[in-house]
């Protein structure tokens, strides 16, 4: 009765209603060679069950332990026998066993092939894809015992066509036609290279025309995700765009400020938000995913501060004198620079997504749009929004028309133009601040953040017209997308060239930008 009842007890450690498992296939998969311990896993494989699944996890976590011909594993300190389940007393001579990185990887690939057999629905999805993805002949019995027993449509689906990418290299021109035929079910780029290596070595006519028919219909179906992550990559890159520009669409576009530091302004809103994150993970870990919610105030106020100050001490002083403003805000540049090296240092730094900024959506097969992408697109348009809104509808935004179209005679209507001036050099700074927090979400912070914007910043503000916002906007967008347009054809560089070359020949051809100022200033 003892005997029964430890024999029920590890039956229910270890869930298994039959013993599949043999003695001598666990023996074979840990003597002898690699060679000969990898093929004995496979043919384990072919009649696998629950059993067989708890020994590879015990040889994935290092558990099976050996004395002579004895082997045993090991879980917290109890000894069990692999194949009844049973405990058993530890021998003394008990050595671990050892594997190399091939077996370990072929053990790897056996769990999460035998995740086929799970009962959870989305695990054997998952390995199906898994299958479909790195097909594998020899987990074929393996397969073709998991789609007997399949119920769910979904998976089965999966099955069917994991299968076909197996048997499309198989001996038999039928397996392989029947194959090249299923597979075009599946509009993946990994299946369509999958037939394309097939195509290449492929020798039956019939077959071959099979297979370029698949890929035909294949890339058919591939082509709109392209085309669709294209326009959405160019949009993502315009938003950029567009709020690096926003705020220099106020210094340079209103107020007429050559401001060479402006992506140093961005790029202390990247550090801002760098330290609010350091901070959030030091003092409140479990809040982290709200961190971003206190990086875009700090981001804000330290670029919108320091822009006051500059504006207050150096630039305050250089209204009017273009050449002298370059290059005073050139040399800000590289003295918030090298500060920004002095205090975080020469390299990079990693500021993490929020987990509800994390991963994207899968649209398509070969498209999927990132959750962090999708949130700056947003955020550049409510920042826009809130410009937009600021300078027509506020006081402030009304004192800053009236200084930028005739600072004299708004001066003689009691306007303080100096603490105006400040302001709004504070705004656009705060803008640019934003900017830096948004692009800290899709890259590394590093003390070079702004510089490889600011050119582009300002052939926005120029192209849109300056002053403009809604020229701002469709320079933005319209760059951003004709950029990644002309990579797909040409190449980064001479993308960016020929962008580049298109803008001087739009300013000779049209001075004034996308949208003009209606009307006279005040002051021509």
């Amino acid at each position: 009765m003892k005997r029964i009842g430890l024999l029920l007890l590890s039956c229910v450690i270890w869930h298994l209603p039959a013993w599949s498992l043999s003695a001598h296939q666990v023996q074979s998969m840990v003597t002898g060679d690699n060679d000969s311990r990898i093929e004995a896993l496979q043919v384990a494989l072919k009649d696998a069950d629950e059993k067989t699944a708890n020994f590879l996890k015990a040889l994935a976590d290092d558990e099976v332990m050996v004395s002579g011909s004895l082997v045993l594993v090991v879980k917290g300190g109890v000894a069990y026998d692999p194949v009844t389940g049973e405990t058993k007393p530890m021998p003394s001579d008990l050595q671990g066993l050892t594997s190399n990185n091939r077996m370990r990887s072929e053990v790897d690939s056996a769990l999460a092939a035998l995740q086929l057999l799970s009962s959870d629905d989305a695990q054997r999805l998952t390995a199906a894809k898994a299958l479909l993805l790195e097909p594998d002949v020899t987990k074929m019995p393996l397969l073709t015992k998991a789609l007997a027993t399949e119920q769910n449509e979904k998976v089965k689906e999966y099955l069917m066509l994991a299968k076909a990418a197996i048997t499309i290299a198989s001996t038999s021109t039928k397996e392989r036609l029947e194959a090249a035929t299923v597979l075009a079910l599946s509009k993946t780029p990994n299946t369509l290279l999958l037939l394309n290596q097939q195509l290449s070595q492929e020798e039956d006519a019939s077959v071959k025309a099979q297979l370029q028919a698949s890929i035909k219909d294949i890339k058919a179906s591939l082509v709109w995700g392209e085309r669709i992550g294209t326009l959405f990559t160019g949009l993502s890159l315009g938003s950029i765009l567009l709020l690096v520009a926003l705020g220099l669409a106020i210094t340079y576009g209103l107020m007429g400020v050559i401001n060479m530091a402006h992506g140093e302004l961005m790029m202390i809103g990247a550090y801002a938000t760098y330290s609010v994150q350091v901070a959030f993970r030091t003092y409140w870990p479990s809040g982290f995913d709200y961190y971003l919610v206190a990086a875009l105030p700090a981001a804000f106020l330290s670029a919108a501060l320091v822009g006051a100050v500059l504006e207050k001490l150096i630039l305050r002083h250089l209204y009017g004198r273009p050449l002298e403003t370059l290059l005073a805000t050139w040399g800000i540049s590289l003295a918030l620079m090298q500060g920004v090296r002095t205090l975080y240092g020469a390299q990079n730094v990693a500021v993490e997504n929020p987990s509800w900024m994390s991963g994207g959506v899968e649209l398509l097969s070969n498209l999927t749009l990132p959750w962090n992408r999708m949130m700056i697109i947003l955020f550049a348009f409510f920042v826009l929004i809130f410009m937009a809104l600021l300078i027509s509808k506020t006081r402030l935004g009304l004192f800053v028309r009236g200084v930028t179209q005739n600072r004299p005679m708004a001066s003689c209507m009691g306007i303080n133009t100096a603490r105006i001036d400040t302001y709004a050099f504070s705004l656009g700074s705060g803008i640019a601040g934003l900017a830096g927090c948004a692009l800290s979400q899709v890259g590394n912070v590093g003390p070079d953040l702004g510089q490889g914007y600011i050119v582009d910043a300002f052939m926005v503000v120029v192209l849109g017209g300056v002053g403009q916002l809604m020229g701002t906007v469709y320079a933005a967008l319209g760059l951003g997308v004709l950029n990644k347009l002309l990579e797909g054809l040409t190449g980064a560089v001479l993308a960016k060239i020929a962008v580049l070359i298109l803008i001087i020949i739009f300013i000779q051809k049209r001075p004034q930008g996308l949208f003009a100022l209606k009307g006279r200033s005040a002051e021509a």
